[in-house]
């Protein structure tokens, strides 16, 4: 069977574009290990249009569950396998998992991307001893302990809102001494009594016994090194796209994001396009994952019903 469309991804993203594409009957494969992307790990999303505040696990299952709805005659579901490569042959593209190879006319990569592991002596030693990369996973196990947060970004003053809910202090460390996140978002984590900041500061190495005590790092304007004692290390430094499997047929950038025309989505391979965290779109968010999907679609269709 060749289907007109495969759609690599179940985030908001690939959902999105899986529900418009149910809707205009095209023959349609979604394939994803599992659904709901990097939001599964926040415990509160205040953004997603239409929904005033929802956890990250209940955004997933929401995602699921609304193409379910839609699953059957158009769409097929391959939930729990992961892509491994991509090739082409002729006009057709064939897409090939760990268990089976799938061909079609066109694609739809809607990867999303994984989080940044800290680079610094220490780090990898301590990693699920202290030095945590899920704040909403394990942040409880540090109730009434002193801890850090790595980071300047969204995902960053997320932590640690969550973290001043049971945590005896949180200090974030900031490569800058300007913030990424919304400004709404940073003041009302700085009004907090127990929480610090430490701005300009870059991380030189993770310490501890059998867990995490502490970390050195240095200040960037005066040179100055420091150690901070803390129990907990969450880190928020950022994500690395999922694409590794598209770079055989797919001219990453040198960060290894897909470079799209904004326009269409298009990519510069014919009959492949790609939205979401992925590209080289310049901002990320579930909100523009999912609009960027439903872009692509659109002119998906259109190529498709032009032959």
């Amino acid at each position: 069977m060749t289907y007109e469309l495969i759609i690599i991804g179940g985030g908001p993203a690939g959902v999105s574009a899986g529900v418009y594409s149910a809707r205009k009957k095209l023959k349609t494969l979604l394939i994803t290990p599992d659904f709901g992307g990097q939001s599964t790990v926040s415990e509160g999303i205040e953004n997603w249009i239409g929904t005033i505040k929802i956890s990250g696990n209940d955004l997933a299952k929401n995602l699921k569950n609304h193409l379910l709805a839609y699953s059957g005659e158009s769409l097929e579901i391959k939930e729990g396998e992961a892509v491994q490569d991509i090739r082409k042959d002729g006009e057709k593209l064939i897409v090939i998992t760990e268990k089976e190879e799938y061909h079609t006319q066109t694609i739809l990569i809607a990867t999303g991307s994984t989080r940044r592991k800290l680079d610094v002596p220490g780090a990898k030693e301590y990693d699920n001893r202290g030095l945590i990369y899920c704040a909403s996973c394990d942040g409880p196990l540090f109730a009434g302990q002193d801890v850090a947060v790595i980071g300047g970004g969204n995902a960053a003053f997320e932590s640690a809102a969550q973290l001043l809910a049971y945590c005896k202090s949180v200090t974030l460390l900031n490569r800058s001494d300007r913030f990424r996140a919304d400004e709404i978002t940073v003041k009302k984590v700085l009004s907090h009594p127990n929480m610090k900041v430490l701005n300009n500061s870059e991380i030189i190495e993770v310490q501890g016994g059998k867990f995490v005590d502490g970390l050195y790092y240095r200040n960037k304007i005066t040179g100055e090194r420091d150690r901070l004692k803390v129990s907990g290390i969450f880190v928020e430094i950022g994500l690395i796209p999922t694409t590794d499997f598209a770079k055989n047929i797919i001219k990453l950038n040198e960060i290894g994001q897909i470079p799209t025309d904004p326009r269409t989505q298009q990519t510069s391979i014919l009959g492949i396009w790609a939205a979401g965290d992925c590209t080289d779109g310049l901002y990320h968010q579930n909100n523009i994952a999912s609009g960027d999907a439903v872009k692509a679609l659109e002119d998906i269709y259109i190529t498709l019903r032009a032959k």
